[in-house]
């Protein structure tokens, strides 16, 4: 995930009016089964945790989840999108495909957490040498899902329909691949045969016990942004004779700002527009030839994604023209915005007040962080929802946040973790036959 954390609103808990049938008897078993196995997923957890792998090299924890799920009787295959693994497992009844998907890889993060279990790995990326670690949650994750399924399969008998457990690779990106994680699981077909799909994300700034959700946009979309201006270089002595790429440059960043204030329509949805590097120049007397800027761009909706991409275009190649400069833009689209589907998200919320207690219930607001399970639900209807993580009494404001050397995860959460998801699952079946 790519920052997580904007604001949290309790809202009031809208419970859809269907009556859940058949298969909710199957929840204290469920109960029952995931305390049992509490233990035995945090120790997965922390074996994770110790042995993080970078995106697209998760070839332990690969093999370490396949043995787990063929140990359970589930149908297992490997090398899905490179190193993912699927795993099916088969109801004892006919009904829908449910797929829970959980993401495995770590990050290029330098652990600083004094634990028992700290990370021990190293990796080069993109040519740098650097330590590796769950500093997303991943590990929590893949340990959680591990357990659903372990949970599903002692009840396989009862279930009505099929379950498809998703462990997928490279959810942070690679930088060596045109594809990767959920995209080219689903152009593999990882997602033909579902009918819904539902994932999670442990949250280091969310109480344990709590669980956050919201219907419709949740995350946003993430897109790179480069420009190149380019100028005429001179002495710093005469800029008269320069056609300046960095008063260009300033002039851009200040006109990027104006579409969040003048163009977008806040009141519906945030936006971001961030400049996060600026290159150019080498001498404090010279005025440089070109300068470089990239950033990032954050938006909820293809609509508004268009909109601010339209203002982006015409700023930037505008102010370049009035400067005489001449400019380079480029927009990569990576990831769309996460939307949770509103008539399954009111389907499910009985679940979730059912697994949480509607005390522990935050209805969020736009989260400007991203994520890759956007692609899951562009193909079929989804849920993703937030899982605490901070321990008890915890504070959001300083406790670390995603992608630090410091992250930390309080492991009380992963129980409701495994009941919220093995509730949508059974949940799903009942009203859906």
């Amino acid at each position: 995930m790519k920052k997580l954390l904007g604001p949290l609103l309790l809202f009031p808990l809208l419970i859809g009016t269907g009556t859940l049938v058949a298969q909710t008897e199957l929840r204290p078993a469920i109960d029952t089964k995931a305390n049992s196995i509490e233990s035995k997923v945090i120790e997965w957890r922390r074996d994770i945790h110790m042995y993080p792998e970078l995106g697209n090299q998760e070839t332990r924890t690969a093999k370490k989840i396949a043995d787990h799920l063929r140990s359970l009787g589930i149908e297992v295959t490997e090398n899905v999108a490179v190193t993912g693994v699927v795993g099916v497992l088969k109801g004892g009844k006919p009904g829908p495909t449910v797929a829970l998907r959980a993401d495995m890889d770590g990050l290029p993060v330098t652990e600083r957490n004094e634990l028992p279990f700290k990370s021990v790995n190293t990796a080069t990326y993109n040519g740098q040498e650097t330590g590796v670690m769950h500093a997303c949650g991943h590990d929590s994750h893949v340990a959680i899902l591990m357990g659903v399924a372990e949970v599903l399969a002692s009840m396989k008998d009862d279930l009505e329909g099929t379950v498809k457990f998703i462990f997928q690779p490279a959810e942070e990106g690679v930088f060596d691949a045109d594809m990767a994680g959920a995209e080219l699981m689903v152009k593999e077909g990882v997602m033909e045969d579902v009918d819904a799909v539902f994932g999670l994300h442990i949250n280091s700034q969310t109480e344990v016990g709590k669980i956050g959700y919201r219907s419709g946009p949740i995350m946003a979309a993430v897109d790179n942004l480069e420009i190149t201006v380019k100028g005429v270089q001179a002495h710093g002595a005469y800029p008269w004779s320069s056609v300046d790429p960095i008063v260009t440059s300033s002039q851009i960043i200040m006109g990027l700002q104006t579409i969040l204030s003048r163009s977008v329509n806040v009141t519906q949805n945030p936006a971001v527009v961030t400049i996060g590097a600026i290159h150019g120049g080498i001498r404090h007397n010279i005025i440089p030839e070109e300068v470089k800027l990239i950033g990032t761009v954050r938006t909820f909706g293809d609509e508004q994604q268009k909109l601010v991409h339209k203002r982006i275009n015409e700023i930037v190649i505008n102010i370049a023209e009035s400067a005489g400069a001449t400019v380079d833009l480029k927009l990569e689209k990576l990831y769309p915005s996460t939307v949770n589907n509103p008539d399954l998200t009111k389907e499910m919320l009985p679940s979730l007040e059912a697994a949480a207690g509607a005390e522990n219930l935050i209805y969020l607001n736009p989260v400007t962080g991203a994520e890759d399970f956007s692609f899951f639900q562009r193909e079929k209807p989804g849920v993703f929802i937030f899982l605490g993580g901070m321990k008890k009494g915890g504070d959001p404001l300083t406790t670390p946040s995603h992608h630090t050397p410091g992250f930390y995860i309080d492991e009380g959460g992963f129980v409701l973790g495994m009941r919220v998801l093995s509730y949508f699952v059974v949940d799903y079946m009942g009203q859906n036959k």
